[in-house]
């Protein structure tokens, strides 16, 4: 289901463990719930970073579209979630997105660039397990995630690009860097499932 975005698996330090599938099929009430705060907070991130940097003008114009097509993407898991009777609460964030925010440098452009690259990820991952959910899903579920899989790749290739774009040389290192902390996020056991959780923790 992958094999039309090369790039975006050679991206990615590893398939999600299956583990996490399994778990994520047990807690698909929670799947929903999780993923629709995913897609509100990928907009907030991209609106903030409109607010932040309104002298990179490709950065607005990828922003913005890419704030637009999350926000919709939240609509439509919500609408999933009525149509099924799952209440949208409030979750605690994963360890994911913490895990490699809290390595971003302070200074500019290297904050800008670890954000963008943190961005990259985050969307690539999210598109990999879109795409090793789908075929264990029902129908309706299915079609909704194999709908999402061109969107998130694109957007991991515009948040790639937009870090090149902005890096005075090679950002190949700083992926590097990155791409270490998520295989260990990714791999590490957790005791909450998250849409970007590692596998279950064994008792």
């Amino acid at each position: 289901m992958l094999s039309a975005y090369p790039e975006l698996v050679e991206f990615l330090p590893c398939e999600s463990p299956k583990a996490w599938v399994n778990w994520a099929l047990e807690n698909q009430t929670l799947l929903l719930n999780d993923h629709a705060h995913c897609e509100k907070k990928a907009a907030s991130t991209a609106m903030n970073l409109m607010y932040r940097y309104v002298d990179r003008d490709n950065l607005l114009h990828k922003m913005s579209r890419l704030a637009r097509e999350e926000l919709l993407h939240f609509e439509q898991v919500h609408k999933l979630m009525r149509s099924r009777g799952i209440a949208y609460e409030h979750l605690s964030a994963s360890r994911y997105a913490d895990g490699l925010r809290k390595h971003i440098r302070t200074h500019e452009p290297a904050r800008l660039i670890d954000i963008l690259i943190i961005g990259a990820f985050v969307e690539a991952r999210s598109c990999e397990r879109f795409a090793a959910l789908a075929p264990h899903l029902d129908d309706e579920l299915s079609k909704f995630y194999i709908s999402l899989l061109k969107s998130e790749a694109r957007h991991f290739e515009d948040y790639l690009e937009l870090a090149q774009e902005y890096a005075s040389d090679s950002i190949e290192e700083r992926v590097t860097f990155f791409r270490n902390i998520e295989h260990q996020l990714i791999v590490e056991p957790d005791v909450e499932f998250r849409v970007h959780s590692g596998p279950p923790m064994q008792v």
